[in-house]
């Protein structure tokens, strides 16, 4: 229990992440590396704002209205000035980085005298690792519900088609420049609330912990789909917090195998690169069995 609880728990605050960049990688068909100055800068925000005496759930606002404006930017270097898509990323992710010293003042800002969202609801239980769960699963659950609802209204509608199928949706008269940056903007926002999380969650914030978090990102929404998934968007929503508590759980045992924590990138990179071949693998599988 001492390693599933917190293992769990930090699944939790990561699949808001994931969650994001499900909404560019599968719903807008987009590789987004903005999330790498995004996830930091959610954390940065809330960190100096925090520091300064300010509300847990002002602090979280902020951070997501910061993410947003983020994902803003990346939008309109990619439709308005045509730079592609994973080039406009990489620029908004590199200008991020001065951005977060800026705000934080410095590269560390530690939040262990500061009163953060998990200190307000301790009342949950003495253990941190309890209140860090039960208000993970509780901001979880309201960030899936408002996806579900927003993705099944019009505007909603209208992004999920832009990232299937652009030809069709400009056809019937949608602006598809508008679509995407919307959908930028909603995922970077997620992404700089699970920063914001995380963060006070660790008890810091700092400006090079954004560094391999598409990676992350990307792990837990392929071991998601491949574990749990894709039959509709709900159970998408499912597969990707699903994926991004498996994740956590494969990297905690590993570590507790006795591998180097130094290792635990490349080991991700090829946990995804091995999930992303799955279907692949499957089909060769499949075909050599029809052929004995």
């Amino acid at each position: 229990m001492d390693l599933i609880i917190p293992t769990i728990s930090q699944g939790l605050l990561w699949s808001i992440l994931a969650i994001g960049v499900y909404l560019t990688f599968r719903v807008l068909d987009i590789a987004d590396l903005t999330v790498e100055g995004s996830f930091p800068l959610g954390a940065a925000v809330a960190a100096s704002m925090l520091v300064k005496g300010s509300d847990p759930f002002t602090a979280i606002l902020l951070a997501a209205i910061a993410g947003m404006l983020a994902g803003v930017v990346t939008g309109l270097l990619t439709t308005k000035l045509k730079i592609p898509a994973l080039l406009a990323g990489i620029l908004t992710m590199i200008a991020l980085y001065s951005v977060n010293l800026r705000i934080m003042g410095k590269a560390n800002l530690s939040l262990l005298q500061a009163d953060t969202i998990f200190s307000r609801f301790s009342w949950i239980s003495e253990e941190k690792q309890f209140v860090v769960l039960g208000v993970g699963f509780a901001v979880v659950l309201l960030i899936s519900l408002l996806n579900y609802w927003f993705f099944g209204t019009e505007i909603g509608a209208a992004i999920r088609a832009t990232g299937f199928n652009p030809h069709m949706i400009r056809a019937n008269g949608v602006n598809t420049d508008v679509t995407v940056i919307l959908g930028l903007l909603l995922s970077n926002g997620l992404v700089a609330v699970s920063g914001a999380l995380v963060g006070q969650s660790n008890g810091f914030a700092d400006v090079g912990m954004g560094v391999g978090t598409i990676v992350i990102g990307l792990a837990s929404v392929i071991i998601g789909e491949v574990l749990f998934g894709t039959r509709s968007f709900w159970n998408c929503l499912l597969s990707v917090i699903l994926g991004s508590i498996v994740y956590r759980i494969v990297i905690a045992v590993v570590l507790e195998l006795g591998m180097p924590p130094n290792d635990l990138k490349l080991f991700t990179a090829i946990l995804v690169a091995l999930a992303l071949a799955m279907p692949l693998i499957q089909s060769k599988m499949k075909s050599r069995k029809a052929v004995r």
